[in-house]
């Protein structure tokens, strides 16, 4: 990340608008079940998120709590509601989703992920406002292995010379 400069939500405004999709992509349709919700998986270290969405008033729900209950730190819940915030969809939407494994701050990863697969879904002329925000990009960093002989994954043993 070293050499990329740090960007505002209003700065990944102005980035998308001018990403604008090119005239010969082709169309993309919306998926949307029977009940008008689409569906979408994000993913986030060992935590895995299975969100759904459907026009709303704003609620988000996590494993039947509220938001607010669920990730009580500030961080997280900014953290879930970028993709709605730059995609100018900010309470538009109702999320239910199902989370697990991981911590909470891999969670609220995976929720975002996820989010951000499930707007695409809606609404494909989203793609690629959250495209270059980076949301929809898999973040593949997980946690490496401990190895033997060692005290964690590259640690070692205190050495004792006598």
């Amino acid at each position: 990340m070293s050499g990329t400069p740090s960007r505002t939500l209003a700065d990944l405004k102005d980035l998308a608008v001018a990403a604008a999709l090119p005239s010969d992509a082709p169309k993309r349709e919306p998926k949307r079940d029977a009940l008008g919700r689409s569906y979408a998986t994000g993913r986030r270290k060992n935590a895995i998120a299975r969100v759904w969405i459907k026009p709303g008033k704003g609620e988000i729900t996590v494993n039947g709590k509220r938001v607010g209950q669920y990730f009580a730190r500030p961080v997280l819940r900014m953290l879930i509601t970028q993709p709605f915030l730059v995609a100018d969809r900010y309470n538009q939407f109702d999320v239910f989703c199902t989370v697990n494994g991981g911590g909470l701050s891999g969670q609220a990863g995976a929720l975002r992920h996820g989010i951000s697969r499930a707007l695409t879904h809606f609404e494909p002329e989203l793609r690629p406002i959250l495209k270059v925000a980076g949301f929809l990009t898999r973040d593949s960093r997980v946690v490496e292995r401990k190895k033997y002989g060692r005290a964690k994954a590259r640690r070692s043993f205190q050495f004792s010379k006598r």
